[in-house]
């Protein structure tokens, strides 16, 4: 609207003015006009010198400036006002117009007319005003692009079926294809959204050192009037079986502001759960957290799910479904208590029913005396605690009881740190006389990894003790550790019925960075954390500064039945060894690619101390949906130490097995597996709105102009003005434009009514 009220007053678009260069193309009346205008100023002066008396200068001086004005105004047309541009020679020039064949391109907008429709009206007839104008001043290339880039004759061989679109190689495909030509530019018609995995600067940035301008044209809506969206999901690569998990979904939406929807999870068809979420305002995203347990071994398809609801515009973007490998094996943790007590008793008690669970438990008896209990071979810790990182980083977790950093050599304690921090393990860290500041672990390294503060003991005076009654903060109601079932679901929170419980560490201040899970207060009410975690290096590190959870079990006020004791720490070793890496770990940019794309693996290698290794044979052995098996071999990336890549191109749609095996010629080094999806991707309807900022900036950055389709009409005359290609030079004139000749009847008028009102002749 805006730019056709321009062209109505200047006469011609605005993007003229923005390529041409403003001229005067004087002739030898200009002098006269000088003169003339000369004369007419003194003939002003002369004319309103006899408006005296009081009240009269004011007057004086607004006729005389509307007098002035108007003759300013007639010497500038006099002087031939004018714009010199460069205008492509006619058929001398190509054009390049690529079209977007994805799938977006088939959503309705709010009148229900798909955006393939203006693609159609504007170029499937050779009569369309657009086609002719443009066929008229160049000769047209045609090309649709989504995630590969093809010439066409003409539009019907279009078909809208792509599930991606790569804006940045579809404009290289056109460059290339058209290089040694006198090219104007290159016409983009697309909505603007890029699913890429690369960034369009490279691709911008050669469009614009070989001076040639992108004219996108953008279709469709700005903004859905009426849509819901799974926008994100966030899953782990792969969990325990049994393990409950919490899953943060993105729900975004336009129109629906307030509506309550479901939001279902399904695995492969079978629904885990749903809760209800409340809309809100029109346009904002919420984030839901919801919780599920994985119960069936191997890939798991889960499918997160907003009912499809009326008046929707796009109803393909409702789900998103992410790929989650559940494990059945056995992880192994070590528990290491410094003196017997009944706190190693309970938690053993409560993990030994979990068949992917093995907490090795070596407590100390006497000075350099220990029981080893679970132990997986009679020779493991019979020297007591590990002495080298190979035997240390065969766990998966370590737990710390009633142990003073004392017992440890700085060589163990500097051990216990890389174990999280670069072997990516879980450390937990239990209330007791022995432990945090009462311990001596303040300034050891292993301080360094926990998410409290170790404040001094308190000299002279009497030991510290605290009971406190347990709660959750409002991050450890989302946590599944401290969601506890509840015995009566009429009941309020099940912290609140449990017992009160001791601690003889006073731990009350976190890290920057750390989350406090469960807090607790005293009969004073002085808070204590309870329970505290962060993320280290390539691990986790958590603090639990009680000494008794075993009371949750054993107080009289508690069932017999009660499983809430078992719960919690059955979830909370879980959580310890949740994301461990293994020594060879493989991984994927993206869990599904379209059948015939390349599929690129990475995967890290190191040794048993977890040192990267950079001379080993890695082979990556995959399995097709029928069973052929290929191997790809791997090769160090030499951009970083331990990596390693390959790729391979699924041929047929389904689910790929993975399996990467290192070895050196020592021995092997270890495994990893992964699956993978080749299956036709649905990126192309999430976030499907136009993208007018990233068409804005492709036109901007290499010298063109963004259009829409209820602007695409001026397109041949801005392609034909941009000044590439053969051209000639041409000059436009101004002093015509509807803007002038309202001025001049504006100011006559001015002076004429002005003179009226203040009665002069």
């Amino acid at each position: 609207m805006l730019d056709r009220l321009f062209q109505f007053f200047f006469k011609y678009p605005a993007f003229v003015f923005e390529q041409g260069e403003f001229t005067f193309a004087a002739s030898r009346g200009a002098s006269l006009a000088i003169v003339a205008a000369a004369v007419i100023a003194l003939g002003v002066l002369i004319t309103y010198r006899g408006i005296d008396g009081e009240g009269r200068a004011r007057d004086r001086a607004i006729l005389t400036a509307l007098r002035v004005a108007l003759v300013v105004l007639l010497v500038f047309c006099l002087f031939r006002p004018s714009l010199v541009l460069k205008a492509a020679v006619p058929q001398q020039n190509f054009l390049g117009v690529l079209i977007d064949d994805s799938r977006s391109m088939a959503i309705a907008s709010r009148d229900g007319q798909t955006r393939t429709q203006f693609v159609h009206e504007a170029f499937g007839q050779p009569t369309s005003p657009l086609l002719e104008a443009l066929s008229k001043k160049f000769v047209l290339r045609f090309f649709r692009f989504s995630s590969s880039v093809d010439r066409m004759k003409g539009i019907d061989e279009m078909k809208y079926d792509g599930s991606s679109s790569r804006l940045g190689p579809a404009l290289e495909r056109a460059r290339d294809d058209l290089a040694g030509l006198p090219l104007a530019g290159l016409v983009m018609v697309t909505d603007g959204a890029d699913t890429s995995d690369t960034t369009l600067d490279e691709s911008l940035a050669s469009l614009k050192a070989r001076s040639i301008p992108v004219f996108p044209v953008g279709v469709g809506q700005d903004r859905f009037t009426r849509d819901i969206q799974v926008t994100r999901v966030e899953t782990p690569r792969s969990t325990l079986k049994g393990t409950s998990l919490v899953v943060d979904v993105v729900v975004s939406h336009t129109g629906f502001a307030g509506t309550k929807v479901p939001l279902t999870v399904e695995d492969e068809g079978r629904i885990v759960t749903s809760q209800e979420v409340t809309l809100p305002a029109s346009g904002d995203s919420t984030t839901v957290r919801v919780t599920f347990a994985a119960s069936e071994v191997g890939p798991r398809l889960f499918r997160f799910q907003v009912p499809v609801q009326a008046d929707e515009q796009v109803t393909q973007n409702n789900a998103r479904e992410a790929l989650v490998e559940v494990l059945n094996r056995r992880e192994k943790v070590l528990y290491l208590e410094g003196e017997p007590r009944f706190e190693a008793k309970f938690i053993r008690r409560a993990v030994e029913d979990d068949e992917n669970l093995q907490v090795v438990i070596l407590q100390r008896t006497a000075e350099d005396k220990f029981l080893r209990l679970d132990v997986g071979s009679p020779d493991e810790l019979v020297g007591g605690f590990p002495k080298t990182r190979e035997e240390l980083f065969a766990y998966r977790a370590v737990i710390l009881g009633s142990v003073e950093a004392a017992s440890f050599s700085p060589d163990q304690l500097r051990m216990l740190a890389d174990f999280v921090s670069k072997r990516g393990g879980g450390l937990l860290m239990l209330g007791g006389r022995r432990s945090f500041a009462e311990g001596g672990w303040a300034g050891t390294p292993v301080s360094e990894v926990l998410p409290v503060e170790i404040e001094a003991p308190a000299r002279g005076g009497a030991p510290y003790f605290s009971l406190v009654s347990v709660k959750p903060t409002r991050a450890g109601t989302t946590y599944p550790v401290t969601q506890l079932p509840l015995v009566d679901k009429a009941a309020g929170s099940r912290w609140d019925d449990l017992p009160s419980v001791s601690a003889v560490n006073s731990v009350r201040a976190v890290k920057p960075g750390a989350t406090v899970l469960l807090t607790g207060s005293d009969a004073q009410k002085h808070e204590q954390v309870v329970l505290a975690y962060q993320r280290y290096g390539r691990g986790k590190a958590l603090a639990l500064p009680i000494q008794d959870s075993w009371i949750w079990k054993m107080d009289a006020a508690i069932a017999v039945t009660d499983m809430t004791h078992a719960t919690f720490w059955r979830r909370l070793v879980r959580w310890l060894v949740d994301g461990v890496p293994d020594p060879v770990s493989v991984s994927t940019t993206a869990d599904r690619v379209e059948p015939g794309e390349p599929m690129k693996l990475t995967t890290e290698v190191v040794d048993g101390a977890f040192v990267e290794v950079n001379d080993a044979k890695v082979m990556a052995q995959v399995t097709s949906p029928s069973g052929q098996v290929t191997e790809v071999p791997m090769e160090w990336s030499v951009s970083r130490d331990g990596e390693y890549r390959g790729s391979f191109v699924p041929d047929e749609p389904g689910l790929y097995n993975v399996k990467v095996t290192a070895a050196r010629p020592q021995g092997e080094l270890g495994s990893g597996t992964l699956h993978g999806r080749a299956s036709a991707g649905d990126s192309e309807y999430f976030d499907a709105a136009m993208r007018s900022t990233l068409l804005q900036r492709v036109a901007e950055e290499t010298g063109g102009r963004f259009f829409t389709s209820d602007t695409a009409a001026s397109l041949p005359e801005a392609i034909s003005h941009s000044g590439r290609g053969v051209t000639v030079v041409e000059e436009r004139d101004l002093w015509d434009m509807p803007i002038t000749l309202m001025l001049l009847l504006a100011l006559v008028a001015a002076e004429w009514g002005y003179r009226r009102a203040r009665g002069f002749a």
